[in-house]
């Protein structure tokens, strides 16, 4: 990842609604949730949505498929450790046994 996809990714995420929508993908793992599902439990109306979830695909954050009539979404995962990846790519000086606490609480999150 180089630093202007990681600008963008950082920058996707500075609205409220979008890190909510983002968060709630992730908890929603695998099964994602539908555009409409999305709004309904953040309370905002569909425009809005759409808008917030263009800026979060077009980061990489995201991803969608199109289930008939519907757009599901989901947490892109790859996308999520490419950035993790390049926040961390110098971690710790080169004293890689510094960053474990970091990376234990990242993997127990999982």
């Amino acid at each position: 990842m180089d630093m202007k996809i990681a600008l963008n990714a950082l920058s996707a995420l500075s609205q409220q609604t979008r890190m909510e929508v983002f968060r709630l993908l992730v908890r929603a793992g695998d099964e994602g949730m539908l555009s409409g599902e999305i709004g309904e439990v953040l309370g905002v109306r569909q425009n809005t949505m759409s808008t917030n979830l263009a800026i979060l695909l077009n980061a990489g954050l995201v991803r969608n498929e199109r289930q008939g009539r519907s757009v599901r979404y989901f947490a892109d995962f790859e996308g999520i450790r490419s950035l993790l990846a390049f926040l961390l790519e110098d971690c710790c000086g080169g004293q890689p046994e510094r960053c474990g606490p970091l990376l234990d609480e990242i993997a127990f999150a999982c």
